[in-house]
């Protein structure tokens, strides 16, 4: 292309002269093509990034029936309108990523830079424009906007869990069909990822190697630390890499760890296979199957049906500051760059606030009227 030339769509170079049999829905697909290509330019995900949004897409464009260069504001407010209402509303965090991936779309295909402008004037005599601005958007006016009723797990709410984990297991077994060694798996991984603070994408992306020892936890073995090398990514940046050292507070992971990679684990026969979790057939557990094992345990417990296995998460990051560690300690060890998110995991306990507050008044006290001797 000759230096100065205007950049025309690349999915058209070849049938700028041809006549299409459909041209909305090509011209369209083109534009979704041309957006996931800039989108990979910037490194972002594939599967949690790309293919979400042009799904996103496609489906206002399916809720409107019209096309990009034919949505208006008003159907962008219909949109976000018609999922709030229904028996599963979306929630506010929700909202705000669909008008963001909408704006987004709108502003590329809006672009001149990128041709589309022109193009949809010369074939449709109308041209995209932006359909969420400032009027029409959520307002981040909260840290949190999650789900309230998603809460960090009591300390008797997560024995309650591992009890019927453990009994699940022994009830397959006392049946005496298929399933024991799946059902060891599970349990494993729920204790692993509480006593961690992992996420659900970090723990099945372990392999046996991520485990290290820790010379001043020898007694912890070869399970003193683990190295999660799939963390949470910064939009467009590579997995970031941490290391969390075990608490002893939840040393009693070491022998469940011991007997899953020692015992269990060889029976499923993996093979050469470096992952920590595998399935049946000797595979890398997949992260809808956390969520498939934690929704069955959280039945058998009789636990809320709003918990996830991130709540696990919370209640690592709640239970570490009841048991006093510093806060950068805390935020180092689930990898929040910022401490103000690690502070939105808490959800501590009123009898750690009544300690805390008898500790500060008998400080006080102390130092007002001094030592009695």
């Amino acid at each position: 292309m000759p230096i100065g030339k205007s950049p025309e769509p690349t999915s058209f170079e070849l049938s700028r002269n041809v006549r299409l049999l459909d041209p909305e829905a090509t011209v369209f697909l083109a534009m979704l093509e041309g957006w996931a290509r800039q989108q990979r330019a910037r490194f972002l995900q594939e599967s949690g990034t790309i293919t979400p949004r042009l799904a996103l897409l496609r489906r206002f464009a399916d809720f409107t029936g019209l096309y990009p260069w034919q949505w208006t504001p008003a159907e962008a407010e219909a949109f976000i309108s018609h999922l709030r209402s229904g028996v599963r509303p979306i929630m506010v965090s929700t909202a705000r990523g669909y008008e963001i991936s909408i704006q987004m779309f709108c502003a590329f295909v809006s672009d001149p830079r990128y041709g589309w402008p022109e193009e949809c004037e010369r074939r449709f005599g109308a041209v995209p424009q932006q359909v969420f601005h400032e009027w029409n958007t959520v307002l981040h006016v909260a840290e949190y906007e999650g789900d309230p009723r998603r809460r960090p797990l009591h300390y008797d709410e997560v024995q309650a869990l591992f009890d019927a984990a453990d009994g699940r297991v022994e009830q397959i077994r006392a049946r005496r069909v298929k399933g024991v060694l799946p059902a060891m798996r599970d349990a494993a991984l729920v204790k692993t990822l509480y006593a961690f603070g992992l996420r659900r994408q970090e723990s099945v992306g372990l392999d046996l190697v991520d485990f290290r020892r820790v010379p001043r936890t020898a007694r912890f073995g070869q399970f003193g630390a683990v190295y999660v090398r799939f963390g949470k990514a910064s939009r467009g940046g590579a997995a970031k890499r941490r290391t969390v050292l075990l608490v002893p507070e939840m040393d009693w992971v070491v022998p469940v760890l011991e007997q899953w990679v020692g015992e269990v684990r060889p029976l499923l026969r993996p093979g050469s296979h470096p992952a920590l979790w595998v399935t049946e057939r000797g595979g890398r557990l997949h992260r809808r199957s956390v969520n498939d094992a934690f929704a069955t345990l959280r039945g058998l417990a009789g636990l809320p049906a709003e918990l996830d296995p991130h709540c696990l998460r919370h209640s690592y990051v709640t239970h570490l500051a009841e048991f006093d560690y510093p806060e950068k300690f805390v935020q180092d060890q689930v990898g929040h760059l910022h401490a103000s998110t690690t502070a939105l995991y808490m959800g501590v306990s009123d009898e750690y606030r009544t300690r805390l507050l008898r500790r500060a008044l008998s400080e006080h006290c102390d130092e007002l009227w001094g030592d009695p001797e």
